[in-house]
């Protein structure tokens, strides 16, 4: 068992907080549309490609930093016990990265046809990671493995479960201001990923 000054999730946690009082100190100088405009992801990427990583650590606001800390917690926690810190931390940033990107280009693509996609986003948070660490526990544990393994089923039918699972916690999970796609996204890897187990030592 690691000890708490080891844990990748803690660590985590301490660079949320800080990229969080960078933001509220930009905020208080530069102006709020200004600083979130350093940190958020949104169209056109290539304007500020640097957010396509700050996006993953940054958060609106405190509640909303809280909510994902906490579900970071739990399920990081858990996934973290059975890999090493750099496969931890490379999962983390690559889903979180795959998650706000899905965000962002379902938003560019479909916003202009469908008229419950909003067309300008700009994204913010760890929950698409924390919904891939979710993804991964679900997929990965022993129950699931038991279950699943009695079963035969065909690749098109594992991706569709995946599938259904995924959308049926995005849409339990969703709420205003929700990045679904990225929730979604971010489930969809994990389930994957868990499945593979391919963050095991």
């Amino acid at each position: 068992m690691r000890r708490p000054t080891e844990s990748q999730t803690l660590l985590l946690l301490v660079v949320l907080a800080v990229v969080f009082l960078v933001q509220s100190v930009l905020g208080e100088v530069l102006g709020r549309p200004a600083a979130v405009s350093l940190f958020a992801l949104s169209a056109p990427v290539t304007e500020r490609p640097w957010t396509i990583l700050t996006s993953v650590y940054s958060h609106w606001d405190v509640q909303h930093l809280l909510a994902n800390a906490v579900g970071l917690l739990v399920a990081g926690v858990l996934v973290e016990r059975h890999t090493t810190a750099r496969k931890f931390q490379a999962y983390v940033l690559l889903t979180g990265i795959a998650a706000a990107l899905s965000e962002v280009l379902v938003a560019i693509t479909l916003g202009p046809t469908l008229p419950w996609i909003t067309q300008n986003v700009a994204v913010m948070g760890i929950s698409g990671s924390v919904m891939a660490l979710i993804g991964y526990l679900l997929a990965s544990n022993t129950v699931t493995t038991a279950v699943v393994g009695r079963v035969s089923l065909s690749p098109r039918a594992q991706l569709l479960i995946v599938v259904v699972v995924a959308a049926v916690i995005t849409y339990v999970t969703a709420g205003p201001r929700v990045a679904m796609i990225a929730h979604f996204v971010g489930l969809v890897l994990g389930l994957i990923a868990g499945h593979q187990r391919l963050l095991r030592v």
